[in-house]
């Protein structure tokens, strides 16, 4: 074992540990190839204690939570927000689509600016800019301006979440990564469920502004725990950015989700959805080709090649629709169809965090000894049970089947959300790491982003259509007026449920064909757990 024991608080390189340190010899500089991204001392070294990676990985998580719970908290103000600025739901809705929507767009970039500037000083300064922009959002005056701010916002959100993750798999020894990423795993599906309750009581008994501005002091903390445990990670030498890249897979995302946002508004068929589809198309593929015949590319998409790797992308895109889903659905249903306050809405969505939170740690240590496949199929198909159930949604249910529900469908993800992207991961060769850390980031934010507004077209297109059928059932002409607006509402209602639980139904049959799919991940033991591996590293 080692006995290099770096004190708390001492700043320790990474890239510049002693050679005897090291799984291979390596040459003084790194080269400009991702393939020769050196390894982190801790990660070729599994004997290395355990107080090399812990504490740094807290730091981590801290910052990933952070930016991941303000995908959720905002759910619950948004009926708050509407209150003060007005607009109808779809516009609202924009409050959380832009701001995932960023999230993916940024994240591209964030490999080029950890070897530009060094991954800690990008971590740092993303916490910097994140709370700067959470008080921005907190002083929004009108809707427009409150969107803005959180696509401001959303710029060091997206940061943060992908530096993290490379930062994991530099500190991480590839035997404990299971485990780690287990841990890690709280600040990715855990804090989204968190974030109803928690708004809720910042809505209710203070004001909606407090849910932005909690991340200042949070961000605070988080700079001042990063500077005195996260270790500084040394700098590649620069290499060109590649701008066309970026900007053909920015204007690609950006156009397909407003196509998906406005289709009901503007019409499916109409010339300015079917020209951002167009555009988004044209614009992706050229990001393909750009990104396949440039030196440097902003992704490498040679990980497309890997079967494993892309089973697991596609089951996390279809996981993190239904997640949500989930979160974003449940509470709109409780308080604008309900009449629940927020609070109340948001600690009938606690119960399935606890869940998720107990059984993220435990997959990841099973990850390490049984491998991904069991775990992501099992935990699929109890998923896809939950959401079943949620199908089941109406204004007569009672709080505890709400709950029950809920907390099935958090069991399954809580079980597979970690084997299946650690899987994927895990089956990379080293010099894709980076880039397949920087793709699973894209796909989890735009998956959500865009599933959320293609579903939220379904819900509208279905409320239209149902509203329209029942209203014309509404006796009017034999009862009294007030009568006639209870029926009315109750019939609304009705629609809302039947709206909300058909979107419930397509994204269970959704989770089922991931269960399929995640049969091709392997099983066994985690392959690396006797040691070495610069084949988890960056």
């Amino acid at each position: 074992m080692s006995t290099d024991t770096a004190a708390p608080g001492t700043a320790v390189d990474l890239d510049e540990a002693p050679a005897a340190r090291r799984a291979a010899p390596e040459a003084p500089t790194r080269p400009l190839a991702p393939a020769a991204t050196p390894a982190a001392p801790e990660a070729s070294s599994p004997a290395g204690g355990r107080e090399h990676w812990v504490v740094p990985l807290a730091v981590l998580i801290v910052g990933m939570f952070m930016s991941v719970l303000d995908t959720s908290i905002v759910n619950v103000a948004i009926s708050a927000i509407q209150t003060d600025f007005g607009g109808s739901t779809a516009d609202v809705a924009w409050i959380s689509t832009a701001y995932s929507l960023v999230l993916g767009v940024v994240v591209p970039a964030s490999a080029w600016l950890g070897d530009r500037i060094g991954l800690g000083r990008v971590y740092m300064w993303s916490l910097v800019a994140f709370s700067a922009g959470s008080a921005l959002c907190g002083l929004a005056w009108n809707l427009d301006s409150l969107i803005a701010f959180r696509v401001v916002q959303a710029v060091p959100g997206g940061l943060l979440p992908a530096v993290c993750l490379t930062m994991v798999y530099r500190l991480v020894p590839p035997a404990k990564i299971g485990a780690a990423m287990g841990m890690y795993g709280l600040g990715i599906i855990v804090a989204p469920a968190i974030g109803p309750a928690l708004g809720g009581y910042l809505v209710e008994y203070v004001n909606w502004r407090l849910v932005f501005y909690i991340n200042v002091p949070v961000g605070i903390l988080g700079l001042i725990a990063a500077v005195i445990w996260l270790p500084k990670f040394a700098q590649a030498p620069t290499r060109r950015f590649d701008v066309a890249g970026f900007l053909t897979i920015a204007t690609g995302l950006v156009s397909l989700l407003l196509a998906f946002s406005e289709g009901p508004s503007w019409g499916w068929t109409g010339y300015r959805v079917l020209g951002l589809i167009a555009l988004s198309v044209l614009s992706l593929a050229a990001f393909v080709v750009i990104e396949l015949e440039v030196e440097h590319p902003l992704l490498n998409l040679r990980v497309f090649r890997n079967r494993l790797y892309t089973t697991s992308l596609l089951a996390m895109s279809v996981m993190m629709t239904g997640l949500f889903a989930t979160l974003f659905y449940i509470p709109l249903f409780l308080q604008e169809g309900l009449g629940y306050p927020a609070l109340r809405a948001g600690f009938l969505l606690l119960p399935q965090a606890l869940v998720m939170a107990v059984l993220m740690p435990v997959a990841g240590r099973l990850y390490d000894k049984i491998g991904p496949r069991y775990l992501a199929f099992f935990g699929l198909l109890i998923a896809a049970t939950g959401t079943f159930l949620l199908t089941g949604i109406n204004p007569d249910m009672t709080r505890s089947e709400l709950v029950f529900w809920m907390c099935v469908r958090a069991a399954g993800t809580g079980l597979a959300m970690m084997p299946i992207m650690t899987g994927g991961l895990s089956a990379l060769p080293g010099d894709l790491t980076t880039s397949g850390s920087a793709i699973n980031t894209v796909a989890q934010r735009v998956s959500a982003a865009l599933g959320l507004a293609g579903l939220t077209a379904v819900v509208t297109n279905q409320q239209g259509g149902l509203m329209a059928a029942r209203a014309a059932l509404v006796p009017a002409g034999r009862m009294p007026q007030q009568e006639v607006l209870a029926v009315y509402q109750r019939t609304q209602l009705d629609v809302l449920a039947q709206s909300y639980s058909n979107v419930f139904l397509l994204t269970g049959f959704l989770t089922l064909v991931a269960a399929l799919l995640t049969l091709m991940l392997r099983t066994g033991a985690n392959p690396h757990a006797g040691g070495g591996g610069a084949a988890m590293m960056e």
